[in-house]
């Protein structure tokens, strides 16, 4: 389960005690997370940056497998207060799936392109959510997707042995059971370019990059690095990675969180955060 997320313009991660903490832009309500209590999964709903994007939301999984969320609700993607039973949730652009106990996928927001067809979807432990398509990863290892799939980010029905999958905008990865990672979709900024990684314990995708967490605790990412989100060479100690729409976070050993990218709302201000839950 996902203890850190980065979205647009926030971020957020869920405490040792159960609490959520968030940073960044506050005026949609998506870092109004101060009063949600035994959260264990935190998700934020990631859109890639332009002047027609911006507004998000946030989702929390509590530990009786119900769900809270916050911000942007045009699409009824924060509309989840009857959901039960939920052991895993996902944010998207406009949407919010979740993972009941029984492998079935929930979807709530925007399906202008398929993206919330998941009801046919079983034994799925796992989802992902990139702009406008989404990732289900089944228990025997298999990867499905629905949604847009113009650069081919929905081909991963030969994908296998598949541990966890991440979705940027237009590009879909996922990390193999050897610790090696597949990707499939857009690459003119080189984000699926992941051929050659191994040892890779954790994935991320952001909007145009996609970073990885090796057995050593350090981190590796590919793609666009405009707003220096893939300067993590140096960062130690790594025991869980999320990625957004410009910027990366990275938890340490210690609880405490890192942060590379962009930083105009505040989304990168996660140096005084403690006492993050462990994966």
């Amino acid at each position: 389960m996902a203890v850190l997320a980065a979205g647009r313009r926030h971020s957020v991660a869920c405490t040792a005690e159960g609490r959520a903490v968030a940073a960044g832009y506050r005026r949609g309500g998506e870092c109004a997370v101060d009063e949600w209590t035994d959260i264990v999964a935190v998700a934020a709903g990631n859109v890639h940056t332009a002047t027609n994007t911006g507004r998000s939301h946030t989702v929390g999984l509590r530990a009786d497998g119900s769900v809270a969320a916050t911000g942007w609700n045009e699409h009824g993607q924060c509309d989840v207060d009857i959901w039960s039973d939920v052991v895993a949730v996902s944010a998207g652009w406009r949407r919010t799936l979740g993972v009941r106990g029984d492998g079935a996928v929930l979807a709530l927001g925007s399906n202008e392109e398929g993206q919330c067809d998941v009801e046919g979807w079983s034994d799925v432990s796992a989802t992902a959510c990139g702009d406008w398509h989404s990732v289900g990863l089944r228990r025997d290892g298999a990867v499905l997707a629905a949604g847009n799939n113009r650069y081919g980010q929905c081909d991963v029905e030969g994908w296998s042995d598949v541990v966890a999958v991440g979705a940027g905008c237009l590009h879909t990865v996922g990390l193999r059971e050897d610790g090696t990672v597949v990707a499939a979709g857009w690459n003119r900024l080189g984000q699926c370019d992941v051929e050659d990684w191994s040892r890779v314990t954790a994935v991320a995708a952001g909007s145009r990059h996609t970073v990885a967490l090796l057995t050593d605790g350090t981190v590796r990412a590919i793609g666009d690095n405009r707003d220096k989100q893939c300067n993590v060479q140096s960062w130690r100690r790594i025991v869980a990675i999320a990625a957004g729409s410009g910027h990366t976070l990275g938890l340490r050993d210690d609880g405490r969180v890192l942060a590379a990218g962009r930083n105009e709302y505040g989304q990168c201000d996660v140096g005084s955060w403690r006492a993050i839950r462990m994966p």
